[in-house]
Order: structure tokens, then C-alpha cells, then sequence
């Protein structure tokens, strides 16, 4: 990785140059000018540095993003299959009226659950019984309308920032 003060000293250099050629020549073309300052300078090697490492940075985020999901998915099935274990057990213990199973490293037993909440009908439930939901702007919606040229009251599109484009061969 290049330093950053490599960087800053490379910047101020190539400002200089470029500044010191326009002001001998104000009429000269801004294609040779940038290549004639990407010559005498350092500048083009040390961002090429710097997106050469973001570049690698950004395969080894590609990997692992990967590598989580091959990860998450194995947990999914290790859960799953714990789950279903746990159920086989249960079942077995009730179907055999087994209250308890006690083992050197652990013990298990069979107690009453708790009842739930089974909705039969939400359409005749108290209004009590119903949180209000916070109202949220439909952004997307607004982005559309305000490109496709509508003026709306409260918002704006903002100034696009520059981005950069990095293309690999």
C-alpha cells in the first residue's frame, strides 16, 4: 500500500507541474497537458497502487461473503437437524410416558408447555390489541417521480456526487 503522505507529495508536485505548464502555455490542449504532467510526475503509478490494492481488498470481501454463506447455511442445517433430534426425543418420551432421563453429563424431562396466542379471526380483534405502525416515506417512489421531472413539496433531488469507475480487464 502506498503511503498517504507519498500520496499528498505526489498531488502537490503534480499540481505544481500542471500549474507552472498552463501558466507558460494558456493555450495549450488539457489532453496533452494531463499527458505531459502524467510524465513527469508519479502520480498515475501510485493511484494505479492504490486501486490495484482495493481491488484485491475487494476479492477477499467477495471470498468471505462466500465463505459466510457456505457457513450460515451449514448452521442452518446443523440447527435443523438439532431441532428435529430434540422432536424425535420428545415424541419417544411421550409416546413411552418417560417424565425424566438423567445422564452423567446432562438430564431431560417432560414438562407442561405454556399456552399461545391463536388468532382465529384478526378482523374482529379490539383495535386495543393492534400497535400503530410509524408512517414511512416511500423513497423510491419519490426518486422516481422527482427524475421524471414532478415538483413535490418537501424534497429535492440532491447534487450527484462523482464516483469512480473501475473497470478490469
Amino acid at each position: 500500500m502506498v503511503p498517504p503522505l507519498n500520496l499528498k507529495f505526489a498531488a502537490i508536485a503534480y499540481r505544481a507541474i500542471r500549474d507552472r505548464i498552463r501558466a507558460e502555455d494558456p493555450q495549450i490542449d488539457e489532453q496533452i497537458l494531463a499527458d505531459t504532467v502524467d510524465g513527469l510526475t508519479d502520480i498515475p503509478e501510485i493511484i494505479g497502487a492504490i486501486i490495484r490494492a482495493a481491488l484485491c481488498d475487494e476479492a477477499l470481501a467477495t471470498g468471505i461473503k462466500g465463505r459466510i454463506a457456505e457457513m450460515e447455511e451449514r448452521l442452518r442445517r446443523l440447527q435443523d437437524r438439532s431441532s428435529k433430534r430434540r422432536q424425535i426425543v420428545k415424541e419417544v418420551m411421550i409416546e413411552l410416558d418417560l417424565k425424566k432421563i438423567t445422564a452423567p453429563d446432562f438430564s431431560i424431562s417432560i414438562r407442561p408447555g405454556l399456552p399461545t396466542v391463536l388468532v382465529l379471526n384478526e378482523e374482529v380483534v379490539p383495535p386495543v390489541y393492534w400497535e400503530p405502525r410509524k408512517p414511512r416515506l416511500k423513497r423510491q417512489e419519490l426518486l422516481d417521480e422527482l427524475k421524471s421531472g414532478s415538483v413535490i413539496e418537501g424534497v429535492t433531488l440532491s447534487n450527484a456526487e462523482p464516483f469512480l469507475s473501475v473497470r478490469v480487464k
